[in-house]
């Protein structure tokens, strides 16, 4: 390693990624010889050409920055080795690193992900956590290896989970206490104190990159099922159903016990509790609205403009 400061190539994308990198600058341990990013994409409504969130905070740091289309090219690999860096940290990069990349730092390439692992391995660890009703989550710091999520455990931290969590507010928690953990744990690596734990595969789950049509709300299922999804899916992939033959997105939503009296899973009733849509058990009040091509409203503010949906049956015209 070198005798001054220790050589950090950073390789990280998403704003879930930006405390760690300023945990590790602002700390002035390290010298950060590159922070590596996916290039520039189209994104928002506008689809206009946009930075990642890493690329900015690295610029406003004062941080060399490297947006390779991919690390998987001779011409990626060795300049990787040029910068001869001593130990790698990777937050949410978006690219699976090959045996070639890992072997390049003598002290490997750490990982900050966001789960109690082997629980939740993959890329949706935040939303699987919400989805699955868990009162806790966590996150953990290990050394990479070929696998997916699979390498040896150097630290863990739990974190609650709360009853009104979204994935985005949940993200944030786990972003700051994943900088956090990081700090203290990886002087404590490169000084040859934490001995690696491996994974223990037989408790291990994977939660699955997600997709846009994740979010369609099947109303046959528990609307307490249904209300951990639109907390998950905040702000994405978000969750939707049909009605009147244009997608319906429910930004905010809360389940209801109360007996269906006969109402079919989809079909859309006024109670005291505000707009409901009946479930496969109980129901799910719409707590704010957005009608495809609209803005979003309250829910009792949509009925009040479009008092028809009340008796008709959501996710109908699917197909349409």
């Amino acid at each position: 390693m070198s005798q001054e400061r220790p050589r950090v190539v950073f390789l990280g994308t998403p704003e879930f990624a930006v405390p760690s990198l300023e945990a590790l600058a602002i700390s002035r341990q390290y010298e950060i010889v590159s922070v590596v990013t996916q290039p520039d994409r189209p994104a928002g409504r506008g689809r206009r050409v946009r930075p990642s969130p890493v690329k900015v905070a690295a610029e406003r740091l004062g941080l060399p920055v490297w947006t390779p289309r991919t690390l998987r090219s001779p011409e990626a690999v060795a300049r990787l080795r040029d910068l001869a860096p001593d130990v790698g940290v990777v937050v949410a990069y978006g690219e699976i690193l090959r045996p070639e990349v890992l072997a390049i730092p003598p002290r490997g390439f750490l990982n900050v992900h966001a789960s109690l692992l082997p629980k939740y391995r993959g890329a949706a660890p935040v939303q699987a956590a919400i989805l699955a009703g868990d009162r806790e989550t966590g996150v953990t710091v290990m050394v990479m290896d070929e696998g997916m999520d699979t390498g040896p455990i150097l630290a863990q931290r739990a974190v609650p989970i709360a009853d009104d969590e979204t994935g985005a507010s949940l993200a944030e928690k786990l972003a700051r206490v994943g900088a956090e953990l990081l700090s203290e744990t990886l002087p404590r690596w490169l000084a040859g104190e934490i001995e690696p734990r491996p994974q223990d595969d037989a408790g291990a789950s994977v939660a699955r990159r997600l997709r846009k049509a994740d979010g369609l709300l099947e109303w046959t299922k528990p609307a307490e099922v249904l209300a951990r999804q639109v907390r998950a899916y905040t702000p994405w992939p978000g969750t939707f159903t049909t009605w009147a033959g244009k997608r319906l997105h429910v930004r905010r939503a809360h389940a209801v016990t109360r007996p269906l009296g006969g109402a079919r899973p989809g079909e859309v009733r006024l109670w005291p509790e505000g707009l409901a849509v009946a479930t496969g058990d109980g129901w799910l009040v719409l707590d704010e609205v957005q009608l495809e091509g609209r803005k979003a409203v309250a829910g009792m503010a949509f009925y009040h403009g479009h008092p028809q949906i009340v008796g008709a049956r959501l996710g109908e015209e699917e197909d349409s």
